[in-house]
């Protein structure tokens, strides 16, 4: 039999708490969480709205059967049920006076007069060239892989079609801004969304939320976890490895355990570890994060204008040439989780005219930069996971999502002989 060991956890997103799930089945484990509350972006508020109290996602939102996979098994596995979410695409530009969404004819053509407007055409006949293009270049396998702002130099592509539509979508997902996204690897990025059937014209999944909100799943998890393991208000100043053990050092005191699994940003990581490896420093130093100010608020103004422009996910710009300037988007929370009310609930990043008396949370999420520093990174430190008792696990080592962060977990728990 597998001699039980004690193992930390640092981190309870949805890799540090997975791991410590899988793990406790064979091992002894302890949770360090540094906030209050466990779930990191599984982040679900109460709100009262219109009279009407309800539970609303701000972080974690949506998730689909086809790339969601272990996700969709872990819900059943907890016996948390989802619901059906309304997933649409939409970009307003103020500079341009733009304002449109994915939602069929009224949508595309939200403001009229873009019927005729030959730039707004070219855009939406852009949308299948660069897919055919994409497709293309993924199935042949080229052994190059440059990046993606020189993958769309070469698809003969409209700048409205680069500015209107592929970046504010890139910057969406990614919570980074397009000077980070155009740095991005063309393979990867492409692959991201070929597996999301965003390659396609009909190909897009029926995506999903959490019923009750994602806490749902996060509660489910920590009722399985042996009593008194997790551990809240409890940061971790420093991680040492000595003599075959590892030290885990906090405000109250340094315990020591046979392994650790240091389930936060990479940054971060690297911050806690008092001894780290050359190779430590040169893999979790690759990875660069984007701060992002996170409003849920009831406030329509946020959202566009024009009938029909409105969707699940819509992307604000101030000025479309502006590469620097942070992803401004807001999450219309109504559409995505089915909200009791008719008020317009969202969740706005980075925004900066959210009327204050609308306002109902304020929170600041970051999110990892996968550009080919990071992205080359990832199957090293893959491989470097477990060395001197030490393990990595986050959504950072894949595509940043909250499968990516779950895989992590079942990459940690399959080097114990533990599945899902």
């Amino acid at each position: 039999m597998t001699k039980s060991l004690e193992i930390a956890v640092v981190g309870t997103g949805i890799a540090g708490l997975a791991s410590a799930w899988l793990l406790s089945r064979r091992h002894r484990v302890t949770v360090y969480e540094a906030a209050d509350r466990p779930g990191g972006h599984a982040h679900t508020h109460d709100v009262t709205v219109d009279g009407v109290r309800f539970p609303v996602d701000s972080g974690f939102i949506v998730y689909n059967h086809a790339t969601y996979p272990n996700f969709v098994r872990l819900l059943a596995q907890l016996g948390v049920p989802g619901k059906r979410s309304d997933m649409s695409f939409g970009v307003r530009c103020r500079r341009c006076r733009l304002e449109y969404s994915s939602r069929g004819p009224g949508g595309l053509f939200a403001q009229p007069r873009r019927l005729l407007d030959p730039r707004h055409w070219r855009l939406l006949a852009d949308i299948p060239r660069f897919n055919a293009r994409a497709r293309a270049f993924l199935e042949a396998g080229c052994p190059g892989d440059p990046d993606l702002g020189e993958f769309i130099a070469g698809c003969g592509v409209s700048d409205g079609f680069v500015r209107h539509f592929l970046l504010p979508m890139g910057a969406a997902i990614w919570s980074s801004p397009n000077r980070d996204v155009v740095a991005f690897p063309a393979r990867s990025f492409l692959t991201f969304f070929a597996n999301h059937g965003w390659l396609t014209v009909d190909g897009a999944h029926q995506w999903w939320t959490v019923e009750g909100g994602s806490r749902s799943y996060v509660e489910a998890l920590v009722r399985q976890l042996p009593e008194r393991a997790l551990r809240l208000n409890a940061p971790v100043r420093g991680i040492a490895r000595e003599a075959g053990r590892v030290a885990v050092r906090t405000e109250a005191a340094t315990e020591r355990f046979d392994e650790v699994v240091i389930a936060t940003h990479a940054d971060q990581a690297l911050a806690l570890l008092a001894d780290p490896s050359d190779e430590e420093r040169r893999l979790l130093g690759a990875f660069r994060y984007s701060r992002n100010r996170a409003t849920l608020h009831a406030d329509r103004e946020a959202l566009p204008r024009a009938r029909g422009a409105g969707a699940s996910w819509n992307c604000d710009l101030d000025d479309c040439r502006d590469d620097a300037r942070p992803v401004s988007l807001t999450y219309h929370m109504n559409r995505l989780q089915s909200l009791p009310v008719s008020t317009p609930v969202g969740v706005t990043l980075n925004g900066t005219r959210v009327a204050p008396e609308r306002v109902l949370a304020e929170m600041t999420y970051t999110h990892p930069i996968l550009d080919r520093a990071a992205v080359e990174a990832q199957e090293p430190l893959k491989r470097l996971s477990g060395a001197r008792g030490t393990f990595y696990a986050g959504a950072h080592l894949r595509y940043g999502f909250h499968e990516d962060g779950l895989m992590s977990a079942l990459w940690v728990a399959e080097h114990h002989g533990i599945t899902l």
